[in-house]
């Protein structure tokens, strides 16, 4: 009944959103705060005879904001339905077996090797250091058809520093396209969205979820070559060619165009996450340092599992992996300074 490829899928798993209680909600890094102003009035005011009509199929007006936000040309821009359909249409266009495996971090964002899978692209994970950092040697070391890193890590939440992004790309083969996953970069790291007039083989892709405050809208765009972001558009309109709605877009442009908004929210989530991590070090925990909207922590007297089950108990969620080299840890998204302190104490009281 079900085709070969079918059949060797694993879906990727989102974080559990139960719906037996209310909890507080430190399980899937969502921002704590609302989006920019802007987008409530957007909201307000829209037009719904508008929704008659289908939406501008390549966002114009919304790739040209991020083009200035971004100081870059319009052609280097393509947005979609969440920054996971971009990676989809990247490990289309770009990654072929024939050429090695696509190269991503040992621990890392889920969705790659689902991805993989999906488009019958092999794939090895290189391993992380000691302390969880990327290692550039051990994937320059690696003979492969791409790299895909996030930076900051997702889990870890540790930061690559552009001059190691630097690195890597001049040590990388030119024809070989690397995606720099940036999901969490507004909150403690520096965008490689810089580096993509020197080197056309790299793709940044970014996410209006967490910085941005729209996760509910599913809206992320990619920058780079105008050859890269054009291949992209090959792919989209070959098999999804579905815009960005038409609310949605406007939504967009409201918050990328409130600058203010957007540095006083994340820099509340950037305190709390200091906060977090200085209070939870001083009970023992092991923090791994964080460039997210999140850290990866473990406590000192029991495994992952045993915090995640023990906190759901008390009403806090947080993200626990059941992999290998992950268990003693789990992840905590960072919420209001209110949400925050009831986690604290919550661990406290374990």
């Amino acid at each position: 009944m079900y085709s070969e490829r079918f059949t060797k899928l694993t879906p990727y798993v989102p974080g559990e959103q139960p719906q037996d209680r209310s909890y507080i909600k430190l399980n899937t890094n969502e921002n704590p705060y609302p989006p920019a102003p802007g987008v409530a009035e957007i909201l307000k005011e829209f037009d719904v005879e508008t929704l008659r009509r289908y939406p501008d199929p390549n966002s114009e007006a919304l790739c040209h904001a991020i083009a200035r936000e971004h100081g870059i040309k319009r052609d280097q821009v393509i947005v979609g339905n969440g920054s996971d359909e971009i990676l989809s249409f990247a490990f289309f266009a770009f990654f072929d077996s024939a050429k090695g495996p696509l190269l991503f971090p040992e621990h890392t964002y889920s969705f790659y090797p689902v991805y993989c899978d999906y488009y019958d692209i092999a794939y090895k994970k290189v391993a992380l250091d000691d302390d969880y950092g990327i290692n550039i040697d051990r994937f320059v070391d690696e003979k492969g058809c791409g790299v895909i890193v996030p930076n900051p890590n997702a889990p870890t939440g540790m930061l690559l520093s552009l001059d190691k992004v630097t690195e890597l790309l001049e040590r990388w083969p030119s024809d070989r396209v690397v995606v720099v996953d940036e999901a969490y970069i507004d909150f403690g790291g520096e965008s490689a969205v810089a580096l993509i007039d020197r080197f056309p083989n790299l793709l940044v892709v970014k996410t209006f979820s967490k910085s941005y405050s729209l996760a509910g809208s599913r809206l992320g765009w990619a920058m780079g070559s105008e050859k890269l972001i054009s291949a992209l558009y090959a792919v989209k309109d070959s098999f999804n060619s579905y815009p960005v709605d038409t609310l949605t877009q406007k939504a967009g442009i409201a918050a990328i165009s409130d600058r203010a908004w957007f540095d006083k929210t994340r820099g509340m989530v950037m305190a709390e996450r200091e906060r977090v991590s200085e209070e939870l070090t001083e009970l023992g925990w092991k923090v791994l340092p964080s460039a997210a909207n999140f850290v990866f922590a473990g406590a000192p007297d029991r495994d992952g599992k045993a915090v995640y089950e023990g906190l759901k108990a008390k009403g806090v969620l947080v993200r626990y992996f059941n992999k290998e080299g992950l268990t003693p840890f789990v992840r905590i998204t960072i919420g209001t300074a209110e949400e925050n302190t009831a986690l604290l104490d919550a661990v406290k009281s374990l």
